[in-house]
């Protein structure tokens, strides 16, 4: 009987998989100190979008200096999640079922991310600069923020209205985390995007809370890289030779798939800590084959994540290269189909499973310059550039390239 279910299940699931649209679709958590190693929160956005290839810059707001994810093309006035100087973090995951006009020109979170980071510090600096926003806004989202006061919350964002989800509160968040996708919670019941990976999330988070001791390179392994399917009941990383014993899996509904284009889990700082160390921990590309590097405002950036010569990401370059045995299939529904032998297999030879290797073993050695940075109440410069060098050297013999453009 359970495999009869399992059945009908699936070929809904494929068919959704050949029906369904394509929209802007990312992954969202605030996880707060209360379930994480070092009592310090945690913000991640978990991109899906159209445009595959992403970067990082900086750039000099109205009032703060700031970092955010781009799309490469962009020209500026736009990102998709970022940090700036004194601690204001903030991302960003559509939404479909809070509008409620018929305003035709959307989409604008990018324009809305970009000047908050630019004259944000707090919360309140949010919410005051949400009311004075011209409206209609162009925006149907939730925006997730932190500051380095401790504040942690969600606001949910049309084109004339803002209601805030505060993470804090133990009458809303009472595991101490909330995850969201592409509907909103105070939104219309039953629309919107993304239930399927809400509960994947939910689950991921909620077993763990029990433990608590959440670390950034646990999020990337459980939640940016996690092919479990919580309608389906699987886990492929558990369950891939019984449900797909050539390899060959539909993808769709999963929290990391072929419309992903970065990860960004951006590690705050306790109150009264620097805000100069508000971290953000950045995977460019397809997260599941590539690595996750900390960036920060005040430091220099590392060269790999910024625009090269052809306006990209030499590491994004080299990560979707790598995606590309992932999804091989280009002719006919062929895209909607992933290889997970090629990331994950017993032999331990996947592509997933050498980048969490890797991982774990730049993050431990990070622990040591961090501390050592916290101790210092301040980035040390040559400790940091000492530490992309050496991460530099491993995510080439990663990908076996030894160039950048």
């Amino acid at each position: 009987m359970r495999k009869l279910t399992f059945s009908v299940t699936f070929l809904f699931l494929v068919f959704l998989g050949f029906t369904a649209q394509s929209v802007e679709a990312c992954t969202s958590a605030i996880i707060t100190g209360k379930l994480t190693a070092d009592g310090r929160p945690m913000l991640l956005k978990h991109r899906d979008t159209g445009e595959l290839n992403n970067r990082v810059e900086k750039f000099t707001g109205k009032k703060y200096t700031f970092i955010g994810l781009v799309d490469s093309p962009s020209t500026g006035g736009c990102v998709w999640a970022g940090t700036n100087s004194v601690g204001f973090s903030i991302v960003n995951t559509a939404s479909y079922n809070l509008k409620d006009d018929d305003v035709q020109e959307m989409d604008k979170e990018g324009e809305l991310m970009y000047k908050a980071l630019g004259s944000c510090k707090t919360l309140k600096d949010f919410e005051q600069f949400l009311d004075k926003y011209p409206r209609p806004m162009q925006v149907e989202a939730n925006f997730g923020v932190i500051d380095a006061q401790g504040g942690a919350a969600y606001y949910e964002v049309n084109n004339t209205i803002w209601k805030k989800i505060d993470v804090n509160d133990p009458k809303i968040a009472p595991e101490g985390f909330l995850a969201v996708t592409n509907f909103s919670y105070t939104g219309r019941a039953n629309e919107g995007m993304g239930y399927v990976r809400y509960h994947t999330a939910h689950q991921v988070l909620l077993e763990r809370s029990v433990l608590g001791n959440i670390t950034p390179h646990w999020v990337f392994s459980n939640i940016s890289r996690s092919f479990r399917h919580s309608l389906l009941g699987i886990d492929l990383r558990k369950d891939g030779e019984q449900v797909a014993p050539n390899g060959w899996f539909i993808d769709q509904d999963f929290i990391p798939r072929r419309s992903t284009s970065a990860s960004v889990l951006i590690q705050g700082v306790k109150p009264g800590e620097n805000a100069a160390l508000t971290t953000m921990w950045t995977v460019l590309g397809y997260p599941p084959v590539a690595l996750a590097l900390p960036l920060f405002v005040d430091g220099t950036l590392p060269e790999g994540v910024m625009k090269n010569s052809q306006g990209r990401s030499d590491y994004c370059d080299w990560a979707l290269s790598a995606k590309e045995n992932v999804f091989p299939i280009t002719r006919g529904n062929g895209k909607k189909y992933l290889n997970f032998n090629v990331l994950w297999n017993n032999q331990g030879t996947g592509f997933m499973q050498k980048v969490e290797s890797n991982e774990q073993m730049i993050h431990q050695y990070f622990q040591a310059t961090m501390e050592h940075f916290r101790q210092q109440g301040k980035l040390v410069e040559d400790d940091l550039m000492n530490y992309y060098q050496e991460a530099h050297f491993l995510i080439q013999q990663m990908y076996g390239t030894t160039t950048l453009h």
